[in-house]
């Protein structure tokens, strides 16, 4: 039997380099093996952070651009926008009469708001926290037992919250009657984690990103930007020493070229001409794609169009094990 793996991106912003090698590339690698597979764009998500619809539209767009770009087989896989499929939500609820609240009071990113919150002396500890957020682990655990998928594909900050997904199943199971797969996390030995322009985990919360397919002159001018020690041309560099320039290059380049390129750094490298070869590697290596990029987020129709599809054919699943659930839980029609 296949496994059946789910994948997801919120839509807060444009794809960059560390959505690529972290999530967006193993997952189309995923999705040319044998397995049944749903992509989607996670703008429900989204919302908890992004307040600005232009955006949340834009970025939606973007993402669906940057998958098909890379190559994502939209007729060997299931690529939707979570809003398209109305069964999720109502899965959301139906589940969260199950969800207990100390378990979503565990939830790595409701601490870490009222963490900050203890930090300026905040008497209320929620404040600013919203709804969406702390029941974000509820709405990613419909997502995920909603097309029965037995594997998710994360990093291993949302390893948690897959765990939470499968006590959910689990508990919903032991009520009802057994209706859930139960999910599990995989985190890829190959998934990499890339640091930002300064040093920090590329994140566009720390609005310190590479943007996946900038035009060759604005590629260059973020990678020159990269932040770096103060040594010398000539001077030794330690390409292991939290090396945001290494990192990226190791994180495109094949054995043989890495070998290549940290042999120049040890042997004394300018930080100008490492960012430049850095910069001419990946305009090389995203030639093509940003090119087909380009073509594809001018024509936003065709997009929808895919799109569309892929919500035709994830609704058949989410149909189907919907009325299983309303069954289960007992909201049934009295005809």
């Amino acid at each position: 039997m296949k496994d059946t793996v789910l994948t997801g991106i919120t839509t807060t912003g444009t794809p960059h380099l560390g959505n690529y090698v972290g999530a967006i590339r193993p997952a189309v690698a995923a999705s040319k093996e044998n397995v049944r597979a749903f992509y989607f764009m996670a703008d429900y998500h989204a919302l908890v952070k992004n307040q600005d619809p232009e955006r949340l539209c834009s970025s939606s767009l973007e993402i669906a651009a940057t998958w098909l770009a890379l190559g994502l087989d939209t007729d060997k896989v299931v690529f939707y926008r979570q809003s398209d499929i109305p069964e999720i939500p109502q899965l959301m609820w139906i589940v969260s009469s199950l969800a207990a609240k100390g378990l979503m009071n565990r939830a790595h990113a409701y601490k870490a708001a009222v963490a900050a919150n203890d930090e300026v002396g905040d008497r209320d500890p929620d404040k600013g926290i919203t709804m969406a957020l702390f029941s974000y682990p509820v709405l990613m655990a419909a997502d995920i037992l909603m097309f029965s998928a037995n594997k998710v594909p994360v990093g291993k900050d949302q390893i948690q919250h897959v765990e939470m997904a499968r006590d959910i199943a689990q508990r919903f199971n032991h009520v009802y009657g057994d209706t859930f797969v139960l999910p599990e996390a995989v985190v890829g030995d190959d998934a990499a984690t890339l640091l930002g322009l300064d040093g920090r985990k590329m994140s566009k919360s720390y609005n310190n990103t590479i943007p996946l397919f900038l035009p060759p002159k604005k590629l260059r001018k973020q990678v020159m930007k990269i932040k770096t020690n103060s040594l010398e041309p000539g001077e030794p560099k330690d390409p292991d020493d939290a090396c945001t320039v290494f990192d990226i290059y190791k994180a495109f380049a094949n054995e043989a070229e890495t070998a290549a390129f940290r042999q120049k750094l040890e042997s004394g490298a300018s930080w100008g001409d490492a960012k430049q070869e850095l910069f001419e590697y990946l305009d090389a290596h995203l030639s093509e794609s940003r090119t087909e990029y380009d073509r594809l987020i001018q024509d936003p129709a065709a997009i929808e169009a895919i799109l569309q599809k892929g919500a035709g054919k994830a609704r058949e699943h989410s149909s189907a094990l919907m009325e299983k659930v309303r069954e289960a839980v007992g909201i049934r029609s009295f005809g």
